[in-house]
């Protein structure tokens, strides 16, 4: 049987720009299949939640003007499970904002709070490791983050230094968090043994992240304090119009998870990637002998081409020859040939792309 505590916050607002041209301002990556098996990345991400908390108690957070997406793809979530953002503040507020709601409904409530578009290979390992950090969020004030080990000096990713004693519960208190560093540190860090990656997820009591937003944020924590007598009722949506444009925009990371005292991590293992690039995706999927990834195979055919990453519509037929480690992709009104060692660039092509043509290809 389920715990009734126990409640999953999917944040689904960011617009995956790294993944263009087919994740666009109209329907981002976490909207879309990128990895080819029928299902997009916030549906099996909305599934692997079911198997921790009651489906009642899984809610997204996402732009207001992603909602009929939200709505069209799990259909089975209500109204009020669906917090719109009317404009982007990073995580803090939206964590604050969800938060709030939940804990005026149930103040005993544990949360779990996870991207949308995250990759997990192992999910019976991941519920049981979001399960066990659910129980003792309950039991303790703590503020817990999932870390995972690293496997190569990534400057991709933060990095969670911990304290080398694990307690009984098979967790670290936290010591530093070090947002993307440069390839050197990330070289030191990895040999050190004493850091993670930081996967962006959390877990609390709402009591315990509440308090949190007291001290570190109090200016975020007093506007979703005035929402108290509007949360769950038909004000809900107008007060959080008026509201959200007096936030700060600031990550949950940097305004309280690097100040407070009481963060602890979990060091994880579960086939977790951010799926952050076109490289990072490349690293999941399936590979022919040449070490080619096609995410749609049906209509594609490579000549003399080796360890590149191939996705474009199901329906159009497309000859690849004579490419080594490139990134191809179609979506239609857009095509994109670049290198893979090159894939750090596509956000300010597409910066570029939008001050010489505007929104119509972003």
């Amino acid at each position: 049987m389920q715990d009734n505590n126990k409640y999953a916050i999917i944040m689904a607002g960011g617009i995956g720009s790294r993944f263009w041209p087919i994740s666009k301002t109209n329907r981002p990556k976490q909207f879309l299949d990128i990895l080819g098996t029928g299902e997009t990345l916030i549906q099996q991400t909305y599934k692997r939640f079911l198997k921790i908390c009651p489906a009642e108690n899984i809610y997204i957070v996402t732009n207001e003007s992603y909602r009929s997406l939200v709505n069209e793809q799990i259909p089975s979530l209500s109204d009020d499970q669906i917090l719109g953002e009317p404009i982007a503040k990073n995580t803090a507020p939206c964590i604050a904002y969800s938060c709030h709601k939940i804990h005026k409904s149930n103040p005993n409530a544990t949360v779990v709070v996870a991207p949308s578009d995250h990759l997990i290979l192992n999910e019976s390992e991941f519920c049981n490791q979001i399960n066990l950090a659910l129980y003792i969020a309950s039991k303790n004030d703590y503020l817990i983050t999932l870390g995972i080990k690293p496997t190569r000096p990534d400057t991709g990713y933060g990095y969670i230094q911990y304290v080398d004693n694990k307690n009984e519960e098979g967790h670290y208190k936290v010591k530093t968090f070090t947002e993307k560093p440069n390839i050197e540190l990330a070289k030191t860090f990895i040999q050190s043994g004493d850091f993670l990656w930081n996967a962006g997820i959390f877990v609390w009591s709402t009591k315990s992240i509440l308090a949190a937003f007291e001290k570190f944020l109090p200016d975020i924590n007093d506007v979703f304090v005035e929402g108290k007598m509007y949360y769950n009722t038909s004000q809900e949506t107008n007060f959080i119009e008026r509201s959200y444009s007096q936030c700060s925009s600031i990550s949950i990371d940097y305004g309280i998870m690097e100040k407070a005292n009481n963060v602890h991590v979990f060091a994880v293992d579960f086939g977790w990637s951010d799926l952050g690039t076109w490289g990072s995706l490349y690293t999941v999927l399936d590979k022919d002998y040449v070490g080619n990834a096609v995410v749609f195979p049906k209509n594609v055919i490579m000549y003399d081409s080796t360890n590149c990453i191939v996705n474009t519509s199901p329906e159009k037929l497309v000859v690849v020859k004579g490419l080594d480690d490139f990134i191809v992709v179609d979506s239609g009104d857009v095509l994109l040939i670049c290198p893979k060692n090159q894939e750090q660039e596509i956000k300010q092509i597409v910066a570029d792309i939008k001050m010489k043509k505007g929104e119509k290809y972003i």
